[in-house]
């Protein structure tokens, strides 16, 4: 069953107390911006306290460097004035339950959706497939602290991102909601 009759209520209703939010202006208000993980457990509103306006949130699949978050971030910076960033991943991140070659072999087989059981992903779909998986890198996690790192460095060192940007990295803790820092990453961050 679809949810798009609750999602256009939801809107509706929203739409209809709107008010003033018309009015925010296209710059963030608190000047930062949030790289975090898709899941939808992470509420980064909630957990970095912020109200419409303040911050860009750029999400994806477990929060990774990519180049299209990157380029986010450029763009928040250099059009839109952020001065701070984030990288925010989590704990029990589903990005941490595959490789890329189990993605690239569940894509292989079918296109439907896979099973996460005790050993893992599994493919229950009957096909057709596509080898067009293997040339994305899935941007898998081994080690969560070390992804954090790894992608704060990334963003660092990246020739787009001034020095002068503070780079923090942080785990999201599922079971507490608390922000734990990564002090590898915040030091590999730090602004210059």
């Amino acid at each position: 069953m679809s949810v798009l009759e609750e999602v256009l209520s939801a809107n509706a209703e929203y739409a209809a107390s709107f008010g003033a939010k018309s009015e925010l202006a296209l710059p963030p208000a608190r000047g930062f911006a949030i790289l975090t993980c898709m899941d939808a457990r992470l509420d980064p509103a909630k957990y970095a306290g912020l109200s419409e306006g303040d911050a860009h949130v750029i999400r994806n699949a477990g929060g990774r460097a990519s180049d299209d978050a990157i380029r986010s971030l450029v763009i928040s910076y250099k059009l839109l004035g952020t001065k701070e960033w984030f990288v925010i991943h989590h704990t029990n991140c589903g990005m941490e339950f595959f490789t890329d070659e189990v993605m690239r072999g569940l894509l292989a087989n079918s296109l439907e959706t896979a099973a996460l059981g005790a050993d893992g992903f599994t493919d229950i779909g009957t096909g057709p497939g596509s080898s067009e998986a293997k040339y994305i890198d899935w941007l898998t996690i081994s080690d969560n602290a070390a992804s954090v790192a790894e992608d704060v460095t990334r963003i660092r060192t990246h020739p787009l991102v001034p020095a002068s940007i503070p780079i923090y990295g942080y785990i999201y803790d599922v079971t507490t909601g608390r922000l734990v820092e990564i002090p590898a990453a915040t030091a590999a961050g730090r602004a210059s």
